[in-house]
């Protein structure tokens, strides 16, 4: 929101010209109501918030839309922070992008059982994020899920058999994942094994572009990677970021918001089962599968996830989803996490701490 800017001008008073007394101190007398109505202008600007404005630019990025908002009072300044921030995603893509021939995923799944391959501190830190979202979720979000997710088409509406599912199974195992951090290498044990960052890497990107937005002088802004948003700082009238949170039964309709939340210095993630899906023989199928069976996990709508680090907002998002409800609520509870989980019935499961802040647009149960 612009402010008004106030502009007081003054003409000089030649004191050298001959007039009057009474002319002269009528002169002084405006002269002084003149420096203290300027002086008050001046201290009520002062204190009035900065002519800042809100500048939004977005791209398509790591196979998503890709929305970044800043703060800002000028444009040319707004503008080259938001470029630095995409640029910090690109570089992200470019190295975690498992279709990609020459990305570092890529290397690490050709040389599966082989050779293990030097990463960047990049791939490191998202591989350890995700191997403690694991163990924090028993193994429900996994990351060597590649191979069975390999399976599924969900354009064409292509589901593997169960026999299939079965034998891709044995290939599926965080544990596997061998990284030596005095090296800076990563190892998968077994051939055949697949790294998929699809369900850590984007709210990864969430927060390191943040972080470049704050190294240009950005103090304000957030960064939406698809359903991955961080956030932080204020918005020029000092209030927090207004998120919203998709009602799962909406279907198509992305613009239909079941509650809302405000965010400072905070990250959200929603994984849904609305997300990718096809109708098959009436049963739903969707993106979100359980690495104990290889098929779509059934007990859940949709799970969001809030707490600072995008990428685990995104990780546990997805793990708390294949667990269920009421598994997911004790891991948000130990964690200290916040949460909002709608079950397969529509039923919501709250953590205490959310329960101050979401604003529900409808009737939740």
């Amino acid at each position: 929101m612009k402010s008004r800017q106030y502009v007081v001008d003054s003409k000089q008073v030649n004191t050298k010209r001959a007039v009057p007394a009474s002319y002269l101190q009528s002169t002084v007398y405006c002269l002084l109501l003149l420096l203290s109505t300027l002086y008050c202008l001046l201290y009520a600007c002062s204190c009035s918030p900065n002519k800042e404005r809100i500048f939004k630019k977005d791209r398509i990025l790591m196979d998503t839309l890709v929305a970044i908002t800043v703060v800002s009072d000028s444009k040319d300044n707004a503008e080259k922070a938001i470029d630095a921030a995409f640029s910090e995603i690109e570089y992200l893509e470019k190295l975690s992008n498992h279709y990609s021939s020459d990305s570092e995923i890529t290397r690490i799944n050709r040389n599966a059982g082989i050779s293990e391959v030097k990463v960047s501190y990049d791939i490191l830190k998202l591989l350890d994020k995700a191997l403690h979202v694991s163990e924090n979720t028993e193994g429900a979000f996994d990351v060597t899920m590649g191979p069975v997710i390999a399976l599924y088409d969900f354009h064409k509406k292509i589901r593997p058999d169960d026999g299939m599912i079965k034998k891709t199974l044995s290939l599926v195992n965080y544990r596997e994942i061998i990284i030596n951090r005095d090296r800076s290498t990563v190892l998968l044990k077994r051939k055949g094994m697949l790294i998929d960052l699809g369900g850590i890497a984007k709210g990864y990107a969430a927060d390191k572009a943040a972080e470049t937005l704050k190294k240009q002088g950005v103090r304000s802004g957030l960064v939406a990677v698809a359903g991955d948003i961080k956030a932080f700082g204020l918005k020029p009238d000092g209030k927090p970021w207004k998120i919203g949170i998709r009602n799962p039964e909406s279907g198509d309709k992305e613009d239909d918001i079941m509650a809302t939340i405000e965010l400072k210095d905070m990250a959200i993630s929603t994984s849904g089962d609305y997300e990718r899906f096809f109708i098959s023989g009436g049963k739903r199928y969707h993106h979100l599968l359980d690495p104990k069976t290889g098929l779509s996990a059934q007990e859940c709508r949709s799970v969001s996830i809030i707490t600072k680090e995008g990428a685990f907002t995104d990780a546990f998002a997805t793990g708390i989803f294949i667990l269920g409800p009421e598994q997911g609520v004790k891991v948000l509870d130990k964690l200290g996490f916040e949460g909002m989980i709608i079950d397969s019935q529509g039923k919501s499961h709250l953590t205490q701490g959310i329960r101050k802040k979401i604003e529900f647009k409808r009737t939740v149960s």
